[in-house]
């Protein structure tokens, strides 16, 4: 295979123009088309991996789909903060209600491969690498998209629900919708030189 010629210039566009942008400007009712989302699948299924582990594992609810994360997610919720005696109405109601809104939301899982004996960290940095290979593609695309780490992901009860076992991770979840505006946000970022250290002696 020769070596690919990439357009150094597009490179750079897309990743200094990747966007987080949430449920309230999210458009409702118009989803994104499946094929869409099977391409931040793909894109997220190259990401770097040490030792071909491979450890992301993805559950996309769509459809009928969100209302069973839905209901799952407030429910446990619910549940956990009654023994705990924390209940709040509004964090269940939004737990209920805000994965509709949306058009797919993608459960980021880490399957653990305990016989490739590799630290957990680079594990969790392949996933991460591979939900930016999603970020970008959605940015691309011109979608809406965030990762949100609320809800569920640290209830180690949920794990099962996602297909995980006990030595794996839930690292969130990946939303995806069209926006509901034209404008897309502006950027924030310190300068690098103050984040950088040459060495060259």
């Amino acid at each position: 295979m020769n070596r690919p010629v990439f357009n150094i210039e597009e490179v750079n566009k897309i990743i200094r123009n990747r966007r987080s942008l949430f449920v309230a400007q999210f458009k409702e009712n118009d989803p994104v088309e499946d094929h869409i989302i099977q391409e931040l699948l793909e894109n997220a299924n190259w990401a770097p991996t040490h030792k071909l582990t491979e450890p992301w594992r993805f559950t996309v609810f769509t459809g009928e789909g969100l209302h069973k994360l839905a209901d799952f997610q407030s429910q446990l919720y619910k549940e956990r903060s009654q023994k705990n005696g924390n209940f709040i109405e509004a964090t269940y109601q939004k737990l209920k209600e805000n994965p509709l809104k949306t058009s797919h939301i993608i459960a980021i899982g880490m399957k653990r491969d305990l016989k490739a004996n590799l630290p957990e960290m680079e594990e969790v940095a392949a996933v991460a690498m591979a939900v930016q290979n999603m970020y970008l593609t959605a940015s691309a695309r011109g979608l809406a998209a965030y990762w949100g780490t609320g809800g569920p992901t640290f209830w180690p009860e949920a794990k099962p629900f996602f297909g995980l076992e006990e030595e794996d991770k839930l690292m969130g979840f990946f939303y995806v919708a069209k926006p509901n505006m034209d404008r897309w946000p502006q950027g924030r970022r310190g300068p690098i030189s103050e984040k950088v250290q040459w060495v060259r002696e």
